[in-house]
């Protein structure tokens, strides 16, 4: 053991900085990626997207053209890379900070050519999906305030806040879904624990149907599934 780095990792855990912060890691689905303060720490909640769409795309050798909307760290898009091998995934985020992060994680996993990486907002995209996937911004204002400081004070705030209710995020995407969706498209979409009612409105306004409610580990409806309403 070094003792000079175990001392040094000791001062930062005391100063309330997240382990997966100090050794620039953090496992999640079935790789470890590379992590630093430009992105969020990956969720175990969100490994549900990558469940969810498995189970709805059991053909792993299908070619499907993926979006993964505000991709972070590109956890979600290059375990679905992974995954669907001959998919073809776009990745964006609006910071290019954090692209730089996901980057690093798409040639750690030599997968670099499978995916495209965009530097936009959400609204900027505009070709069609077979598979969107996001984890938007959803804390309300008051709530961000009242999180713990190893997330305040070590994770970026525009990826957590979703404006004043939490869902300034969503309406954009809502949105803009119907123009990135075609009939058998389908999104998935994770939430805050208490937001499905209002966010499946929001969406419901949009032409868009939820087919689907997945709970995450600790009961509450995590990732809703939503599909363009054809009628």
């Amino acid at each position: 053991i070094n003792l000079s780095l175990f001392h040094s990792a000791f001062k930062r855990r005391i100063k309330m900085e997240p382990l997966a912060k100090i050794f620039k890691e953090k496992d999640f689905w079935k790789h470890s990626f590379v992590v630093n303060e430009n992105v969020l720490d990956p969720r175990p909640e969100s490994e549900l997207i990558i469940e969810t769409v498995a189970k709805y795309f059991q053909n792993k050798k299908q070619k499907l053209n993926i979006i993964d909307l505000g991709t972070g760290s590109g956890c979600i898009a290059i375990s679905l890379a992974k995954e669907y091998i001959n998919s073809i995934i776009t990745a964006n985020d609006i910071s290019e900070n954090a692209l730089n992060v996901a980057k690093r994680n798409a040639k750690k996993f030599n997968i670099g050519n499978q995916i495209k990486f965009i530097c936009c907002d959400w609204i900027d995209i505009d070709k069609v999906y077979d598979v969107i996937v996001s984890n938007p911004p959803y804390l309300t204002i008051s709530e961000y305030k009242n999180i713990s400081k190893e997330i305040i004070n070590y994770e970026p705030e525009i990826a957590l806040i979703g404006g004043k209710d939490g869902l300034s995020c969503y309406r954009k995407l809502a949105n803009k879904f119907p123009k990135i969706t075609h009939s058998n498209s389908l999104c998935f979409i994770e939430i805050g624990h208490s937001q499905k009612t209002e966010s499946i409105k929001i969406f419901e306004e949009f032409g868009m149907d939820c087919i689907d409610i997945i709970v995450d580990y600790q009961n509450y409806e995590r990732i809703l599934i939503f599909k363009r309403n054809i009628k």
